[in-house]
């Protein structure tokens, strides 16, 4: 996407200008579209957005059934029934759920029955075992149940023509469950985004492989296809890519015909080696800062002939990751239907007070408790943006704004929690 203008016709930020995370995300958002849908079998979609509103073709339950062990009686044959002038009737079948057939019981009788069985045309309500003498031939009722106690009506819990699921709704266990029950087999829904994921520099090494003196291991594409994978998207983890332009473009190229979605990590920033850049300026890939600690130096854009979205990302693990979670996650939600596309902060009680450089919004590693008491949060080590250690440890962001350079303890911070379904 060329950087000449922007969708409204504005003249682009100055290069050496820090654009607002609500800008950088905008550039992200703007011309993202969730991916097609199609009926997918009802595994497939746990975890994805329904893309149709369903409508229950079938009731449930779909036939009056019975609530308990039991004999399915008429209520009027029963209702003087009671421990002293016992109601003795005789028992002219038994009806098993799956293997129902009696189909009607005539006054003055009554059939055993089990639970979720079919209730017989005629039958009013339904005598637990535990009211009887349990008899095979002839039962004993020992106490009346009222008209209709025990039993399951039609259309109880779902009628034919409600509304169960509605358009957007994540699907989870129970929406699947409730769709299994009406019937349903498949569900349209918007498919998970194949996410790509590269990382460059030529001192990475696999983990497991011996280090050199000047080597570290390759860490980030770990967390980022890791984070892909936790936000519902398949990730394909690709090897380490050398910091060489023309090698860059071919693992690039060779990776777009699997990816609607390519993230790299490294090479973004303003070194002598920084080839993702180098490689992907000319393109019209945006290269540029934005006003946050950690995460600074970013880049977005289209790629190929089916204009992929690319995020390059920071090298450093905590902004890698802290990128991740405000631009690429977004991006992921739009693309796979889920609105909103950002997901809400929460707020909480900060217990230590927290220092802040002016004009950027910071995201603090941090560790969020929620008690009786309410919820508080504390910061997690440092500001360092290559802490993975203690990045690990944490599992919510302290959202400090642009304009705090000091926040105290005690008082009341927006918090981003990690590892949420939503």
């Amino acid at each position: 996407m060329s950087d000449a203008t922007n969708e409204s016709g504005n003249a682009p930020a100055p290069a050496d200008r820090l654009v607002s995370v609500e800008e950088h995300l905008d550039r992200v958002l703007r011309d993202l579209r969730p991916l097609p849908d199609h009926p997918q079998p009802l595994m497939d979609a746990l975890g994805l957005a329904c893309a149709e509103d369903v409508v229950a073709e079938v009731a449930l339950p779909s036939f009056d059934n019975s609530a308990m062990d039991g004999y399915a009686v008429v209520h009027r044959d029963v209702a003087s029934a009671s421990a002293d002038a016992p109601v003795h009737l005789p028992v002219v079948g038994e009806i098993g759920a799956g293997n129902a057939q009696l189909l009607a019981l005539s006054p003055g009788t009554a059939a055993k029955i089990m639970t979720g069985a079919p209730v017989p045309a005629g039958a009013d309500a339904v005598v637990p075992y535990e009211w009887t003498d349990r008899g095979v031939a002839q039962v004993r009722i020992d106490r009346a149940p009222a008209r209709g106690q025990h039993v399951r009506p039609a259309g109880e819990d779902v009628s034919i023509g409600d509304l169960v699921v509605e358009h957007g709704t994540v699907l989870g266990p129970r929406h699947l469950g409730l769709l299994a029950s009406l019937g349903r087999a498949t569900v349209r829904s918007r498919p998970r985004p194949r996410v790509v994921v590269l990382s460059t520099g030529s001192e990475l090494r696999e983990p497991g492989t011996p280090l050199g003196h000047d080597s570290i291991y390759d860490g980030n594409s770990f967390l980022l296809a890791a984070a892909a994978r936790r936000a519902g998207a398949l990730a394909y983890r690709v090897g380490i890519v050398p910091d060489e332009p023309a090698a860059f473009l071919e693992a690039l190229e060779d990776q777009l015909v699997r990816a609607d979605v390519v993230v790299t990590s490294g090479g973004v920033s303003q070194g002598d080696f920084d080839v993702v850049k180098e490689a992907l300026a000319p393109t019209g890939v945006w290269f540029g800062g934005v006003a946050m600690q950690p995460g600074k130096p970013q880049g977005f854009g289209f790629v190929g002939e089916d204009r992929t979205p690319i995020f390059t990302l920071p090298g450093n693990p905590v902004s890698s990751y802290v990128s991740f979670q405000l631009f690429v996650l977004p991006a992921l939600r739009r693309l796979m239907g889920m609105e909103p596309p950002v997901r809400p902060t929460v707020p909480a009680r900060l217990t230590r007070s927290v220092a802040s450089p002016a004009g950027k919004r910071q995201f603090l590693r941090a560790e969020y408790v929620v008690e009786s008491s309410g919820a508080s949060v504390a910061p997690v080590g440092g500001a360092g943006s290559h802490m993975i250690g203690e990045l690990a440890s944490a599992n919510a962001l302290i959202v400090v704004p642009e304009d705090a350079t000091m926040i105290a303890a005690g008082e009341r911070v927006d918090v981003i929690p990690l590892d949420t379904e939503r």
